[in-house]
């Protein structure tokens, strides 16, 4: 798609004066100019705009409402000289009726007129006194000798993307407009609105807001009259919300008297292939919604103009780690629920089978370490002795004293049965039992260590009558940095849907929430211990000497891509443009492109890992269990997307 998919909306807050068209009219094409300039691509005001919301019975005026219509036909006039498409308010008279409308403007032309479906009619609103509700059939007005079409079901195509138009009490209702413009084919709504302050209304509006744009998988524009508004009765404090897929992506400051607006970059093909991927939401030809109506901008090309890569994405947030929450309380939140579904996960399994043992082993590393402490709420929710957990920590040729000792002190500190079986001398004798020379340090040498503990687990399970819990997680099965039927394999892998950059989280928030001090102080030096398999010697100092992401990249990073790629179905293109937002203060641009090639080659190459990979609990929206979210032939062809990685 051009533009990387993203189309540039706005919310603006005019400054505005009851009954005052001319003045309001300046307003508006003031903010449509400063639109333009900043290449917004479809700009929304309130509700009744170009008359103000709160004129009252000034609307059976004809004088007011014969302004209107001229004030609307000069902002068509100006928009002649813009690239931007414009929603605005206003009152139009028509069939015996005043009804409470949106324009659609854009090119020197209005494209649409559609009223306003539902009226409230109690407390403080007495719409009913002065509008007629919306009709459905599709009217014809004459305006500057040209029909536009005049009804509630109109959509519109920009460049590709369809937006549809409801008002204010329209989102309130049980069934808004909008859930069946999205089922039409609409991919942004757009909302023009006069909500009053009321105490603890905002919240809800928010809410409200996020929930429809998540139920349409939509993007959804909403803007409200403010300051100049009338105060007899109501307090109009403006809002201008945009929000995609049940995020809010932009929010206004309220109680403002200066002209504001939000812009955002609104991401259509991620509306698209959440649509797509979730196939209870389906486009319906006869929900009675009027085919788009096509806008063009014949002079300027509208939303197809071209922009720079800075440019698309300069009103977006890129967030360089999608699987953490940003905001510290609602991560200690989402942390406290993905362990309690891990461990839940677990206790059932436990349950059904019958079982009240489980082995781990235990490196002294974070996967491990999470491992454990998911075991051991498991067994605490089935009110089982810890004792019947047998960690095991199974020192290697590449075993730093570091770890080692974290893991027994980790061991003994939450109560469980601790073990210590060293694997050299059983390697080595499989050494040379195949001819494998113990300097060569190559794959060989790494998964025979890997495969031994795997080995030592299972039959020490068998021994007694318990189960594996798999420590690898969903970055390692992502890579294939995992030793096939040796770490790979488990009989319930706990962490099978947590990526790296969310483990290191859930560890501190178990740190934080344990009592004993001992606990702490060692899960805060696991915590702070480079991320390694340890399979190859120590340094001469005694410290790790491989570290993981020298070999396969930063996790943030493959995190990153594996979260666009699956979640979202970016292209290489869209993903390498997205990372080099996200982390240009952190990798060069070379950097991202050599690990996003590395992630496509390994993701391909590593599938037959995953097609045979445990059982084990999703606990978020990406996982990559062949028995659920992710289907992949083993010997697919990864040419498409190294290509494209390639070239960028």
């Amino acid at each position: 798609m051009e533009n990387l998919g993203y189309i540039r909306v706005a919310a603006a807050k005019p400054g505005v004066k009851v009954g005052d068209v001319e003045f309001n009219v300046d307003q508006i094409c003031k903010m449509v100019k400063e639109a333009s300039q900043k290449k917004v691509n479809l700009l929304l005001f309130p509700e009744l705009s170009i008359t103000g919301y709160t004129c009252a019975d000034l609307f059976f005026q004809s004088l007011l409402l014969e302004k209107a219509i001229q004030g609307l036909k000069r902002i068509a006039d100006f928009s002649k000289e813009v690239e931007t498409t414009l929603i605005v308010g206003l009152p139009v008279a028509a069939k015996n009726a005043i009804y409470n409308c949106a324009a659609i403007v854009a090119n020197g032309k209005v494209w649409g007129i559609v009223p306003k479906t539902y009226l409230p009619n109690y407390n403080e609103f007495y719409e009913r006194r002065w509008f007629a509700e919306g009709m459905k059939s599709e009217a014809k007005l004459t305006l500057s000798g040209y029909e536009v079409p005049f009804s509630t079901q109109l959509l519109f195509d920009l460049g590709g993307v369809t937006f549809g138009v409801e008002i204010c009490e329209d989102l309130w209702v049980p069934v808004p407009p909008s859930s069946e413009m999205a089922k039409a084919g609409a991919e942004i709504i757009f909302n023009l609105s006069a909500t009053d302050e009321l105490a603890g209304k905002h919240t809800y509006l928010i809410d409200l807001i996020a929930q429809q744009s998540a139920r349409c998988r939509c993007g959804y524009v909403y803007a409200s009259a403010g300051a100049g508004e009338s105060s007899t009765d109501l307090a109009f404090a403006g809002n201008c919300i945009i929000a995609e897929n049940g995020v809010i992506l932009k929010e206004s400051d309220r109680f403002v008297l200066a002209p504001q607006m939000e812009i955002a970059d609104i991401d259509i093909e991620l509306l698209r292939n959440d649509r797509q991927r979730h196939n209870t939401f389906r486009i319906e030809p006869d929900t009675g919604i009027i085919p788009p109506i096509r806008i063009s901008h014949d002079k300027i090309g509208g939303a197809r103009s071209e922009k720079t890569v800075d440019e698309i994405l300069e009103y977006r947030y890129v967030n360089p780690t999608p699987f953490v929450e940003k905001d510290e309380n609602l991560l200690r939140r989402r942390c406290e629920e993905i362990s309690s579904i891990q461990s839940w996960g677990l206790a059932q399994r436990l349950r059904a089978i019958g079982c009240k043992k489980a082995v781990i082993g235990i490196s002294g590393g974070l996967d491990s370490t999470l491992a454990l402490l998911v075991t051991v709420k498991a067994f605490d929710l089935l009110s089982l002795d810890r004792k019947g957990i047998v960690g095991i920590t199974m020192p290697g040729f590449g075993t730093t004293e570091r770890t080692h000792g974290n893991a027994w002190n980790l061991m003994k500190e939450l109560g469980v049965t601790p073990l210590e079986i060293p694997i050299n001398k059983a390697v080595e004798i499989h050494f040379s039992d195949i001819g494998q020379d113990p300097e060569k340090h190559d794959a060989t040498y790494e998964n025979s260590q890997a495969r031994e503990r795997t080995q030592i687990l299972m039959d020490m399970a068998n021994k007694i009558g318990g189960i594996v819990i798999g420590t690898g997680d969903l970055s390692e099965l992502a890579l294939g940095w995992c030793t096939y039927n040796g770490d790979q394999m488990s009989m319930y892998g706990v962490n099978a849907s947590i990526p790296k950059t969310l483990v290191r989280d859930l560890v501190k928030g178990y740190m934080i929430s344990d009592e004993n001090e001992d606990v702490k102080r060692t899960l805060q030096d696991i915590i702070d211990t480079p991320i390694s398999p340890e399979l190859l010697p120590a340094a001469s100092d005694g410290t790790i000497a491989q570290k993981t992401e020298d070999f396969v990249g930063p996790y943030e990073l493959h995190d990153f891509f594996l979260h666009l790629m699956l979640r979202h179905s970016f292209s290489p293109t869209k993903i390498y443009a997205l990372a080099c937002k996200a982390f240009e203060k952190v990798y060069d641009k070379e950097t991202i492109k050599k690990w996003l090639v590395t992630f496509y080659r390994r993701f391909f190459s590593q599938q037959f890992k995953r097609s045979c990979m445990p059982d084990g609990v999703k606990v978020g929206s990406v996982c990559l269990s062949p028995r659920g979210d992710w289907r992949m032939p083993s010997d697919a062809s990864s040419s498409l997307w190294i290509k494209e990685a390639e070239q960028l």
